[in-house]
């Protein structure tokens, strides 16, 4: 059986992924992760504008430490 050749695929079969493909499919991955985590945990520990912080579902923030510049 031939294989079809796509955007994705080199000439002779063998699948690759995008930079595109790849940042796309990360961002949709850490937004159901968190999602899952406010879910399960009731907040969602990252960083923001130079804190570690907590966020609620409410949407509060707690901030948590300040990081160190390099």
């Amino acid at each position: 059986m031939a294989r079809i050749p796509n955007r994705y695929t080199t000439k002779d079969g063998y699948g690759y992924l995008t930079k595109r493909t790849l940042v796309s499919r990360a961002k949709s991955a850490g937004k159901a992760a968190a999602k899952n985590a406010m879910e399960v945990m009731g907040f969602v520990v990252t960083v923001k504008d130079g804190w570690v912080v907590k966020q609620y579902p409410d949407g509060h923030t707690e901030q948590i430490h300040q990081l160190e510049h390099a």
